[in-house]
């Protein structure tokens, strides 16, 4: 008899639902994912109202795929995120644990990206890079916890891709969009900004909107923006490397699927003898599996979330998680 782990995601511009078992098997995977208007940021009311309409569909299609004698686990994005967003997912896990009678967990977001990523691609103890919207950060697993070795001091690099996008005209998400123009564009000069293994992507942004209304095409910035970027990214995960004395490295979060920065992260891993893995694609950006996942190393582990513990945690970062499933 198998179990199985049902995962919520919602933390952001992703309503997912997934479904694993015990031996990280994918048995169920859908989302729905908010596209603002053009030129138009994330307004959190307006994802709030997506994800409403589209969650009982989802939810209840999950449902239907196991038998409910073994779903375990009724796992959910606790956070960090939006906190009318997260408080939907908590709602209907909460609903659906009292109901059936299941284990509930309460799973940080970054730390599922960090569990999937390992999970599909096989690797044991990795310097990881997190790159998503809303995070990143440089993490390794040490002392029962993953510590953050360097992390942006401003705003997060996917954050920056779509907000240089925004003022480029192009469509949101904006990274691939960027990346896609990338490939036509030639090198101009732009800030670059590593301190130790922190890194900043706020001035990179102000000063290519500058280089924008004075004229500059929209290829050579997205290029030069991308080149200098990861580069910065590229020289932090070494240092981060050198540290640890680790010898693998693991890209994660939605940035991660981006070629250019795997190709870069790649050359260094060469120059260093580690080895790189990239979670794959369809799993790089939000999705209910890796919530699905966690949540079911957390049962595994003994570790459950009781309701009066199942508060949305806007601002839980992954330091502060006790990897007890390691």
């Amino acid at each position: 008899m198998s179990e199985y782990s049902l995962g919520i995601e919602s933390t952001a511009h992703t309503f997912g639902v997934g479904i694993v078992n015990e031996k990280g098997k994918i048995i169920f995977d859908e989302r729905s994912v908010y596209k603002p208007p053009l030129g138009q940021g994330m307004l959190p009311r307006k994802v709030f109202e997506f994800h409403s309409e589209n969650a009982a569909k989802i939810v209840k299609k999950a449902l239907g795929t196991v038998d409910l004698k073994e779903l375990k686990a009724i796992s959910f994005s606790q956070g960090p995120g939006l906190p009318n967003c997260l408080s939907l997912g908590a709602t209907i896990a909460r609903y659906l644990a009292l109901k059936h009678k299941k284990v509930l967990e309460g799973v940080n977001h970054p730390v599922a990206h960090v569990e999937i990523a390992k999970l599909l691609t096989g690797c044991k103890d990795p310097v990881v890079l997190y790159c998503s919207g809303g995070n990143t950060q440089i993490i390794a697993l040490t002392g029962g916890k993953y510590r953050i070795f360097g992390e942006t001091l401003d705003i997060p690099i996917g954050n920056a891709f779509d907000v240089l996008a925004r003022s480029l005209g192009l469509e949101m998400p904006g990274g691939p969009k960027i990346e896609e123009l990338a490939r036509k564009g030639k090198w101009i000069d732009l800030p670059y900004v590593v301190k130790g293994m922190d890194f900043s992507f706020s001035g990179i942004v102000t000063e290519c909107e500058k280089l924008y209304k004075k004229g500059v095409k929209k290829e050579d910035i997205a290029f030069s923006f991308q080149e200098t970027c990861f580069a910065m990214l590229t020289e932090a995960v070494e240092r981060a490397l050198a540290h640890t004395e680790k010898e693998e490295v693991l890209v994660t979060g939605g940035v991660a699927a981006n070629q250019r920065l795997q190709e870069m992260l790649k050359t260094m891993c060469e120059d260093r003898k580690a080895r790189l893995f990239a979670v794959p694609m369809n799993y790089a950006g939000d999705n209910g599996v890796m919530i699905a996942w966690t949540g079911m190393l957390m049962y595994k582990s003994g570790l459950e979330t009781s309701i009066e513990e199942s508060s949305i945690n806007k601002d839980w970062r992954i330091d502060e998680v006790d990897v007890k499933w390691m």
